[in-house]
């Protein structure tokens, strides 16, 4: 039988507890479901056809009943509606094949909300669908996840016009003056010509062209990404908008021309353009890791995988006024090769990436896959190795398969490393980082911050504590030298799942005391985790030994926000997703002379620690 043991196998550091990294729809076994229709058992849902206003997302009945209840009962969401094994796509050895070739892209216990269910077999369920360019039906089953037994299936209901273009993610260009559009449609380029109108808020349109990608099942690794967890994307497509003016407001929708003339639209949007490098006005940045997606309506979360995933979402959209840019580094929505969650990730960051960049680092979760390339040999992507995640994003990256890139926001300059490849002196990886480092102006952009996934600075962790490293391995051996060399004010992980901040320190000793004030000259890079942003952080627990270099620790769901007040002053704050308070912050006051001063070839190696 074609079993589903990739997604079980996972190590995933210090992530949840009783299943690590677990994807909630990989416990439903379905090639193991067999045929069991109940002429008397039903589902109906309804409305019939949904987004006839234009929305993107809508609520559904489902009602149901079934004369033989039990408690292990659950609806499956499917999309495409029609999920039988008729209509699978030929893989694997064909007397193995499943009777069904699709997992759903959403499930929930029949008794969810339905106290009396067990004994009256009759139910009601509420559940949020987002357009996902096919029609859906809802099966009922008995027989729990491992089991399926299929007793019945409903009526199908669609979006009015599927194939709409939805989901706008904005990012960064290749310069400071360009913002990438990206989105979603189910219109290939030959049906249909996808373009941005876009002007200043007030002024007149302009007409910007896109480029469409996609891919196919071949181009995924492994299962399930190629098997049961496949589901077309769809066409990606990116426009790229240029010669900004600084702050300036911009408005925008996406469109499509199709060939009889007429016009697709989305409905409209707007950005601030970024300012010039540089520029000293206020700019604030949210940084976080490990987010993922979860379902409002309860769907899915068996083990409250994701569970602050909306909370963390929630706060950015209530703060959002007073957001300019989103760094997102790694283990974006733990889709693990169910390839229907990148749409429903999409749809859940869509008030936020459709109004500020949002910007995304490689995590294990996107890329490890044996034979791939991936520096480590896991099946942690669930057979993605990257694709989706590369497709779905832009970065502005010379060769999005790699993933590392730089990008500048007014007075920072943000180096993106990407973990899942070798970083180690000599790669080409060391050479993007150093060159990333060293080339900023620090007279204009006096904020050097490095992130990515894993932790290649310092994290108290358990799981990091018996390897003993406090570290990935071969992390900050490689980097601490670069940081240190070139003044690297903040760098930032996820992977682990909660909060750190450590002492500004460099060779695991403090060059200077943790504090929630910093001033005078640079002395040592502080190191931040910043994975608590939504998947499981039961497991994430920290060390009870005691570390000198670990000031600050919290076991919860947050984020953290960087505001640059001018070129001397910043401030750090992390903030539960919970509440959206400010539980640990700190200002750096500095005014660069000792980084002006020096260059880079007879800047002193050493510090205080040595």
């Amino acid at each position: 039988m074609i079993r589903l043991w990739v997604v079980a196998t996972w190590l995933t550091v210090c992530a949840a507890a009783a299943h690590p990294g677990e994807q909630p729809l990989s416990r439903i076994a379905v090639e193991r479901m067999v045929l069991a229709v109940d002429e008397s058992a039903h589902v109906k849902a309804s409305p019939l056809v949904l987004g006839l206003k234009g929305q993107t997302s809508e609520w559904v009945d489902v009602e149901f009943f079934h004369p033989k209840p039990s408690s292990d009962d659950w609806i499956g969401v499917f999309s495409p509606a029609d999920f039988s094994s008729s209509v699978c796509e030929a893989y694997g050895v064909p007397q193995y094949y499943p009777m069904l070739c699709t997992a759903p892209i959403k499930y929930q216990f029949a008794n969810f909300s339905n106290d009396g269910y067990s004994k009256s077999g009759k139910g009601y369920l509420k559940l949020q669908l987002i357009n996902q360019r096919e029609d859906f039906s809802f099966a009922l089953f008995s027989g729990g996840l491992k089991k399926p037994k299929l007793v019945a299936v409903s009526n199908k209901i669609s979006f009015a016009n599927p194939k709409a273009p939805v989901y706008p993610r904005l990012a960064q260009g290749k310069s400071w003056n360009e913002m990438t559009v990206t989105w979603t449609s189910g219109y290939d380029i030959k049906e249909a010509v996808p373009f941005v109108e876009w002007g200043a808020k007030g002024g007149p349109r302009l007409l910007s062209p896109a480029g469409t990608l996609t891919f196919d099942r071949n181009s995924m690794c492994g299962a399930p990404a190629r098997t049961v967890g496949w589901r077309h994307p769809g066409y990606i497509h990116t426009s790229y908008l240029k010669e900004l003016w600084p702050d300036s407001l911009y408005t925008y929708r996406l469109g499509h021309r199709l060939p009889n003339g007429t016009h697709i639209w989305s409905k409209s949007y707007s950005f601030k353009a970024s300012p010039y490098p540089g520029q000293d006005s206020v700019q604030r940045v949210v940084i976080f890791g490990d987010m993922g997606k979860a379902e409002a309506d309860g769907s899915n979360e068996f083990n409250d995988f994701q569970p602050g995933s909306l909370q963390t979402t929630n706060q950015i959209i209530r703060d959002l006024k007073n957001i300019d840019m989103v760094v997102h580094i790694g283990d974006i929505c733990y889709a693990n090769g169910y390839l229907s969650q990148w749409d429903q990730f999409t749809a859940q960051i869509e008030p936020i990436a459709s109004t500020v960049p949002y910007m995304i680092g490689m995590g294990n979760h996107e890329r490890d896959w044996p034979g791939t390339g991936s520096f480590y040999k896991n099946l942690d992507s669930g057979g993605e190795c990257g694709v989706p995640a590369q497709t779905m994003f832009y970065t502005p990256s010379v060769n999005r398969a790699k993933l590392w890139y730089a990008t500048d926001y007014g007075m920072f300059r943000f180096c993106i490393a990407n973990t899942e490849e070798d970083w180690r002196p000599g790669t080409e990886q060391y050479k993007f980082i150093e060159q990333c480092l060293s080339s900023v102006d620090r007279s204009k952009q006096p904020w050097l911050i490095f992130l990515a996934h894993r932790v290649l600075g310092y994290s108290s962790c358990t799981y990091y504590e018996e390897e003993g490293t406090f570290e990935e391995p071969m992390g900050r051996e490689a980097l601490q030298e670069l940081w240190q060399k070139y003044k690297v004010d903040l760098a930032f992980y996820g992977h682990v799942h909660n909060y750190e901040r450590t002492c500004p320190v460099y060779q695991s000793k403090c060059v200077a005391d943790g504090s929630d004030h910093y001033s005078g000259p640079f002395t040592a890079t502080t190191h931040v985790v910043v994975g608590g942003a939504g998947a499981s952080i039961y497991d994430s627990k920290f060390t009870t030994s005691n570390i000198n270099w670990s000031y600050y620790r919290d076991f919860d769901y947050g984020f953290v926000k960087l505001t640059a007040l001018n070129r001397s002053s910043l401030l750090f704050e992390y903030k539960k997703s919970s509440d959206g308070n400010v539980y640990d912050h700190f200002t750096i006051s500095r005014d660069y002379r000792d980084i002006l001063a020096c260059s880079i070839d007879n800047c002193p190696r050493t510090t205080l620690a040595t």
